[in-house]
């Protein structure tokens, strides 16, 4: 069984339980560095127009070398937009978005719709080019090396929610939600028809997936009242995915989602996403047993592994046990692929990378 078959098995698009559990990671650049040099393998970055997705959609040589069951692509910053850093370390990105390197993920540090008022504010911004020169040649590359042995998922993470407060800034965002501002409808119809013109072009380049990525949850909480959500972004969705689907019926919807947001799962299998990811450990709702038994019939699971301290500070024995219980319990009849709830950062070692593939691949068989 090649990973392709293993995962759509998995995921219940092919009929049967895969030979094992599918796995997937990420790794942060330093990572993924060290192992191209260590296995000799080339390593190719894709500069996302969102600089932390970089990480999601390079390297796919490096780790379906070491074990990846899938490949992830996504949107390149065009060939026609130049990133200049500033003497204070900052730069502008495609977005125009004011950016600096954090310790670990980027930051916003000037928001360009920061003082958005009304409709014509956001008509009168310029979203990059979804089709500008470049934008998917490795894209394109991924899909031509690998569809026939692996999945190839397009992902369109900060999709509407989050790339309209990454716009505009979190609490301008929040405050005027509730105050139902009048640019706010505006600016995620737009966020969204820029997203869906990105995922039409990887859909046009022959991806099986399209992933999705928006936070609706903290570590203990929503951020957002479910009625909220359900006026304000669902809809949204609900659109792209249906447009998505509408050009290729069989397209995977996937909605990556960090936070504590089990209240809010009914509402996105109604949107149609089909896979939920990272399933995060250690927040209210999403023991694994409990997201088994209320969401295993609307869902695939994909991810459940803690980045934050398991991985770096666990114990071998205390890693091996955590991935024992999340294959058993998620993994039980199908269903899940196994991976870190977010991209591995480099307190992990590489010694520790390795034993977490090695657990995985060992513990996974069915």
């Amino acid at each position: 069984m090649n990973s392709r078959e293993r995962v759509l098995k998995a995921f219940k698009r092919l009929p049967g339980l895969p030979d094992r559990v599918p796995l997937q990671f990420d790794l942060c650049r330093q990572l993924s560095e060290h192992f191209g040099k260590k296995l000799g393998v080339p390593v190719r970055f894709t500069d996302n127009l969102y600089e932390d997705v970089t990480y999601r959609i390079s390297a796919n040589e490096l780790r379906t070398a070491m074990g990846s069951d899938v490949v992830i692509t996504g949107a390149s910053v065009s060939d026609n937009y130049t990133i200049r850093k500033e003497a204070d370390g900052t730069w502008l990105n495609e977005y125009k978005m004011r950016m600096r390197q954090g310790d670990i993920y980027v930051e916003v540090m000037d928001y360009p719709l920061a003082n958005a008022q009304t409709k014509a504010d956001i008509d009168a911004f310029s979203f990059p080019d979804p089709k500008a020169l470049g934008r998917f040649r490795d894209a394109e590359d991924l899909v031509k090396k690998y569809h026939d042995e692996y999945l190839v998922f397009g992902d369109i993470e900060v999709t509407v929610f989050s790339l309209g407060h990454q716009l505009a800034g979190m609490e301008k965002l929040l405050v005027d939600m509730m105050l139902d501002a009048e640019y706010i409808d505006p600016l995620f119809e737009a966020c969204a028809e820029f997203q869906t013109q990105i995922g039409l072009q990887l859909i046009d380049r022959g991806v099986d997936a399209i992933w999705f990525g928006d936070d609706f949850g903290t570590q203990t909480s929503l951020i957002l009242h479910p009625e909220t959500f359900r006026q304000k972004l669902k809809p949204h969705y609900k659109r792209m995915v249906d447009r998505f689907k509408a050009i290729k019926p069989d397209i995977i919807p996937i909605l990556h989602c960090d936070g504590a947001v089990a209240e809010l799962l009914d509402d996105i299998r109604e949107i149609g996403f089909e896979v939920f990811n990272p399933v995060q450990p250690g927040v209210p709702g999403h023991l694994p047993q409990d997201m088994k038994r209320r969401f295993g019939g609307l869902f695939s699971f994909w991810g459940a592994i803690d980045q934050q301290v398991l991985l770096p500070n666990g114990s071998d024995q205390e890693l091996e046990a955590d991935i024992i219980e999340k294959i058993n319990i998620l993994g039980k009849e199908g269903g899940y692929m196994i991976a870190p709830a977010h991209i591995i950062q480099n307190d992990v070692s590489p010694e520790r990378v390795e034993k977490f593939i090695s657990l995985c691949i060992q513990h996974g068989e069915y």
